[in-house]
């Protein structure tokens, strides 16, 4: 299923520890072969085989990313999703499922519990390393040199890229971090229109993918940002052509 091949170059920060990856995955083979690239490319790395063990590890191992297999024995993973999420005291940590082909319902349901990517068995190892690789970076985003990120702001509604921290009326936001790119995306993009596939592109930096990814966290986004999410506003829809950000309160200000 995963032959072999080179991985990618380490994924750790210049001058920091590496980052800890926990690995929910109960089939052996997988689970060595995963551990095996990722400790290659420079992560430090647990194993969890089953949905308790992996709550307890996470409890215990605080990783910066979990890569979690959906059928799992004990709870599944989707019901890990949801505990990591619903005991989160900070910024919810990165999440990547294991996903087989058939399970397409099980994968936009782990999306909408705030899952950030996913890959699709069977994979290319090579492939995991650099979703994880993407994802990390994304989450752990510092602001460009030379000086903190500008925020942005729109109605009540305010995003600090540099902090990586969101607010509606002075109350912080839950985001994952690919909402967040989202929302910072839409903010700096007031009034354009852009496809699934654009999004797709210019947010999650793929080529191309499931283009239900997007329509999950758009709807996710919404149900944290507007009023009705059931007839939003703020992210409304172009029917034919895709999504437009249409700022409340007179406009984006710096």
């Amino acid at each position: 299923m995963m032959p072999p091949a080179t991985p990618p170059p380490a994924q750790v920060p210049p001058h920091g520890p590496p980052r800890r990856v926990l690995i929910v995955e109960d089939d052996p083979t997988v689970a060595e072969v995963v551990t095996g690239y990722l400790s290659r490319a420079g992560y430090a790395t647990e194993h969890a085989a089953d949905g308790f063990a992996a709550l307890d590890r996470a409890a215990a191992f605080r990783p910066h990313l979990v890569v979690l297999d959906l059928m799992l024995p004990g709870i599944d993973g989707l019901e890990v999703c949801r505990r990591l999420r619903r005991t989160a005291d900070g910024p919810a940590v990165p999440v990547v499922m294991l996903t087989a082909r058939g399970e397409e319902a099980d994968r936009i349901l782990g999306l909408e519990l705030g899952a950030d990517d996913y890959v699709t068995k069977p994979f290319s190892p090579r492939e995991l390393v650099l979703r994880i690789g993407s994802v990390l970076r994304r989450a752990e985003a510092a602001p460009p040199a030379g000086g903190h990120s500008p925020a942005l702001r729109a109605g009540d509604l305010t995003a600090d890229p540099g902090a990586r921290r969101a607010d509606r009326a002075g109350r912080e936001l839950a985001l994952t971090a690919r909402e967040f790119d989202l929302l910072v995306f839409l903010l700096r993009n007031p009034g354009q229109v852009f496809s699934r596939e654009e999004l797709l592109h210019r947010v999650w930096g793929w080529e191309f993918g499931d283009l239900s990814t997007v329509t999950v966290h758009v709807r996710r986004l919404r149900e944290k940002i507007e009023d009705d999410p059931a007839a939003p506003r703020l992210v409304t829809t172009v029917w034919g052509a895709g999504y437009r950000f249409d700022p409340a309160g007179g406009g984006l200000r710096p």
